[in-house]
């Protein structure tokens, strides 16, 4: 399966829990900033009202880039296993 490179301004969900950030597995953040050129990534989790309650650099294992629009038919599904 293909990893989505993570570009800025991204909308990315942990996929890792990170009790000492508070932070859990499918909380939703945005990506401000590439850090070591795409070996990190800072991070914004912010509440409804816009204002951020988190912010830290994760890699790119620990995030998944969330997609908004259709795929394309040409891609074919695979299934994910855990």
């Amino acid at each position: 399966m293909a990893i989505s490179e993570v570009k800025l301004l991204d909308v990315v969900a942990l996929i890792v829990d990170l009790p000492e950030f508070n932070l859990w597995r499918g909380q939703v953040g945005t990506v401000v900033e590439i850090l070591a050129g795409g070996s990190a990534y800072e991070v914004e989790f912010s509440d409804r009202n816009g204002r951020t309650y988190e912010s830290c650099g994760l890699r790119p294992e620990q995030i998944m880039v969330l997609h908004f629009d259709p795929a394309s038919p040409d891609i074919e599904s695979e299934m994910v296993t855990a």
